[in-house]
């Protein structure tokens, strides 16, 4: 697989309830504006196979007793399909893709969290996805507290696998993320998810047009 991008990859990451996808959507209509053409999908999913993918991972009832290996390549699974059917080719012309959720949620999520050995994860998901890496990845941070009373308080369906988790995993994953982009400044931005909507999203466009040729 050969990464020839024209276009540019920028990831959303966070825990859950933190608002990536909610800033992914206030982040399209400007990129539109320059007269880009946005490509967004997410993960697990973003393919038909994905989404297969991501139903038996997140919202299976069998999935209770899936142990961190098979989740690990589970998600790696889905990664792959994603970067070759839908991300390399936009990227290929040039276009912008905006993905909730990416590489470095297997590092936080399976590597951290469930603490497989940080030597497979990385092989796993280089593998997964090559040379296909974030030209800019957005952390949207939130303390634990925080990220688990907005996944309550959703309206939506009952509860996600991911979202059914404890209190020391929530902390886990958010202090991940702080470490992950303390040790990659060059790729990471990190932005206050307490802070109001707008002015969250006010910060990630001006942290774009600072770290992107757009």
């Amino acid at each position: 697989m050969t990464d020839q991008r024209k276009g540019i990859l920028i990831s959303f990451e966070g825990p859950e309830g933190s608002g990536k996808t909610t800033q992914i959507e206030h982040l399209v209509p400007k990129l539109e504006k320059l007269g880009h053409e946005i490509v967004v999908t997410r993960e697990p999913g973003g393919t038909e196979i994905g989404e297969e993918i991501r139903h038996l991972l997140i919202h299976s009832s069998n999935n209770s007793e899936m142990c961190p290996e098979t989740e690990l390549l589970l998600f790696a699974a889905s990664r792959a399909q994603l970067v070759r059917e839908i991300i390399l080719p936009a990227l290929e012309d040039g276009k912008i893709v905006l993905c909730d959720r990416y590489l470095d949620s297997t590092t936080v999520y399976q590597g951290a969290a469930r603490q497989v050995s940080a030597d497979p994860v990385s092989m796993i998901n280089e593998f997964a996805v090559g040379t296909v890496v974030p030209d800019l990845t957005v952390i949207t941070d939130v303390p634990a507290e925080m990220s688990m009373s907005r996944v309550r308080h959703r309206a939506s369906d009952l509860p996600d696998r991911m979202e059914r988790e404890n209190i020391d995993f929530y902390r886990i994953v958010r202090e991940g993320y702080l470490l992950l982009a303390k040790s990659l400044p060059e790729r990471f931005y990190v932005v206050d998810g307490t802070e109001g909507e707008n002015e969250v999203a006010r910060a990630i466009w001006a942290e774009v047009k600072k770290r992107v040729k757009l």
